[in-house]
């Protein structure tokens, strides 16, 4: 993506089916679960560059000693921050005992950081802000084992002030208004009622309170606390929980918004963000890696008992688009394919653009992450060719002469590599001036290929704001002088804000509606805008469950083709040569592309939540007055 955006976050949780004992008995290492904890954090570190954070869990420890060890840090490369840190830990402890280095139980009773429950997570900002305690993994804590709680997750909620109300009525006082302080104390309030129950349950036994604390942590009822605890919550989410006695449970939304999968054997259960995340670190195969499906829980007990759990009611699953058109890596197998696919159903647009002319058109993607949709794109311009040759040599018949046939054979698309970041170029100077000229210098370009009769085709996933094409890309490939420079997004044009984990969250910050706006005011239709702002206000004074997104009318005067000319016309300054084209991906090419994610309110406005529709009404209210504020 040209455009850099903050996005999602990345979950990783190990749990260890075998004693310790049996770990360094196999790999050598008490530390395996560990060291997969690392690996299943770094194989997603795309998911997050913000911050990183673990925490692990010791089972059967001994009162009075510490069974709860967490890192977190929001340094440049906080996943080597943290892991760094551990290490150097675990290193000086053992050196410090030399004669404890095969000696498990030494260990676990005295090292921090071993157990059998870990906890990792990446993470972007997006609702928050990025000091360290913003950082997941979260700690309740308290004395009682089976109280204390650790959170981390991939999740926004559209609905935290609520959610923070919620929490002010029941009497609390939280310390922060961020939506994952509210829900993991929404989780505490549950587990702290759950516990309740059943200590006044064994106290009628006439049970010791010692005794009775061994039974609450083996009977605490999970899925009775989530949904409790979820029944107002309004988001897309992806959340792990560990209980300080050793269960533990991964939740996905109702809707299956945000992605977790899982990998069991044996050994462990893991998930993960990703699959191949699990693949790779786990040797697995595609058919071993699980999904959990929306508004499931995978529950994992501390006597090792794993279940999958229908724990709140499914709804049509809207799974997010973005996940296999950007943000997820493309070594996923069907992620993989669905990219190529994305490339090869917007090839007919760009034929029609340039003219069918692929012998004078050079084809190419920006940025390296558009390299797969590229693929796709180059076999649908292969294809074309092969269709066109054979009609060439049937209607020719023997009439071609022998060098002829030569030539048509040997035609194919010229595919070329016309721009490469230069990672190391960074824009240190404040000025506007300077900035923008040295931006205008972080790709290199390839000279010599391209002729000032050619057409220059470049791919990328997806154009959000548009800055990075008009200041840098635009300029840089036009000093190669093509006649036409066409600029083609994989993915449909996004038109509205994300409030589920995105940080795409103001409506003016959108090239698209910067374009249908430009549009309204041209065709003499800016009341448009007026009716629009009178509308928002009447729907945000009804329930979340009846409102509708009104922002929609903005862009309903105008076709696709009239909004992609708009935005064109927009990011092509006056120092450009070129004749600038930009297309799109349609909305029904994106699903036949991606036909298991349906998710993709960015594109539509459709919502698959109530909490959507508020907050894109919202986000236009606050565009129209002004305010430089996200709507959630």
């Amino acid at each position: 993506m040209s455009d850099p955006i903050k996005h999602e976050c990345g979950i990783a949780l190990v749990r260890l089916l075998k004693p310790l004992s049996y770990y360094k008995e196999k790999y050598g290492t008490a530390f395996w679960g560990l060291n997969k904890l690392y690996l299943l954090l770094e194989k997603q570190h795309n998911r997050g560059q913000d911050g990183a954070g673990m925490a692990s869990i010791k089972f059967d420890t001994a009162p009075g000693t510490r069974y709860i060890s967490r890192k977190r840090s929001n340094e440049s490369q906080p996943i080597q921050a943290v892991f760094s840190h551990i290490n150097k830990r675990i290193e000086t402890i053992l050196q410090e005992n030399p004669d404890k280095k095969n000696d498990i139980n030494w260990q676990k009773a005295n090292m921090p950081y071993i157990g059998e429950l870990f906890l990792g997570h990446v993470r972007y900002g997006t609702f928050g802000g990025n000091s360290i305690e913003n950082v997941h993994p979260f700690i309740r804590p308290s004395n009682w084992k089976h109280r204390s709680l650790i959170m981390a997750g991939n999740f926004n909620m559209t609905n935290s002030n609520q959610l923070l109300d919620d929490l002010v009525q029941i009497g609390q006082h939280p310390k922060e208004n961020t939506d994952t302080v509210t829900v993991m104390e929404k989780i505490g309030h549950f587990l702290d009622k759950e516990v309740e129950k059943r200590y006044q349950q064994y106290k009628k036994q006439a049970i010791s309170k010692l005794e009775a604390s061994a039974l609450i942590s083996k009977n605490i009822d999970i899925v009775n606390i989530i949904q409790k605890s979820a029944k107002s919550w309004d988001g897309g989410y992806a959340m792990a929980g560990l209980f300080g006695h050793g269960d533990a449970f991964v939740l996905r939304d109702p809707n299956g918004i945000r992605p977790a999968f899982y990998y069991q054997d044996d050994e462990v259960v893991a998930v993960a963000s990703e699959r191949p995340a699990l693949q790779t670190v786990f040797s697995a195969s595609i058919d071993q890696i699980k999904e959990l499906e929306n508004g499931e829980a995978l529950i994992i007990k501390k006597d090792g008992v794993i279940s999958v759990e229908q724990v709140l009611e499914a709804k049509e699953k809207q799974a997010c688009s973005f996940e296999r058109i950007y943000f997820s890596r493309g070594s996923d197998a069907d992620i993989y394919k669905e990219r190529k696919t994305l490339g090869k159903l917007v090839f007919p647009q760009i034929l029609k653009t340039i003219n069918n002319d692929i012998s004078n058109t050079v084809f190419s993607f920006i940025p390296n992450t558009a390299e797969t949709a590229f693929f796709g794109m180059r076999e649908a311009a292969e294809d074309y060719l092969n269709e066109r040759k054979v009609k060439i040599l049937l209607e020719g018949k023997r009439q071609l002469t022998a060098e002829r046939v030569r030539e048509i054979l040997s035609e194919k698309p010229r595919i070329e590599k016309i721009a490469i970041k230069d990672a190391k170029l960074r824009t240190f100077i404040a000025d506007d001036y300077s900035r923008d000229d040295l931006v205008t210098h972080v790709y290199d370009i390839t000279y010599g290929v391209v002729k000032p009769t050619d057409n220059l085709v470049i791919i990328d996933d997806s154009i959000v704001r548009g800055t990075t094409l008009k200041k840098s890309i635009l300029r840089i490939v036009d000093r190669l002088k093509p006649k036409k420079i066409v600029v083609v997004s994989s993915a449909p044009q996004i038109r509205y804000p994300d409030c589920y984990g995105i940080d795409m969250a103001k409506l003016g910050d959108f090239i698209a509606y910067k374009a249908a706006v430009a549009l309204l005011k041209e065709n003499g239709k800016v009341q448009v805008l007026m009716d629009v702002y009178k509308k928002c206000q009447l729907e945000l004074k009804k329930k979340d469950a009846v409102m509708v997104n009104v922002v929609k009318e903005i862009y309903k005067p105008f076709t696709n083709e009239e909004i992609s000319q708009k935005i064109a016309l927009l990011l092509t300054s006056k120092t450009i040569s070129a004749e600038v084209v930009i297309i799109y991906q349609t909305v029904d090419n994106l699903h036949k592309a991606i036909p298991q994610h349906k998710g993709d309110w960015y594109f539509t406005g459709n919502y698959p939540t109530p909490g959507g529709n508020r907050v894109v009404n919202e986000a236009f209210i606050n565009y129209y007055e002004g305010k430089n504020l996200r709507a959630y």
